[in-house]
């Protein structure tokens, strides 16, 4: 599965970045053409977004890569006074 999840993240940003450069590039006239290619790119950053923070989850689970230093919480730790 995470193979999968592996090439659905390249084919993703790789669509984000194509169609990125295609909503940029387009000429100013042609705003059809502009928004299209935006919400594709959008999508593909999307998507591209969602499998490489699975892909991140799944490795700490399955102990591939070092979990993340995560400070926990004590009962003394209320703050008081404002906070900037």
């Amino acid at each position: 599965m995470q193979k999968l999840i592996a090439i659905a993240n390249v084919v993703a940003w790789a669509g984000f970045w194509a169609f990125g450069y295609l909503a940029f590039s387009a000429e100013a006239g042609n705003t059809g053409q502009m928004v299209i290619a935006a919400l594709l790119a959008a999508l593909g950053g999307g998507v591209g977004m969602l499998c490489y923070l699975w892909l991140v989850r799944h490795a700490e689970e399955t102990g591939y890569a070092r979990p993340a230093n995560r400070v926990a919480k004590s009962e003394d730790d209320d703050i008081h006074g404002e906070v900037i």
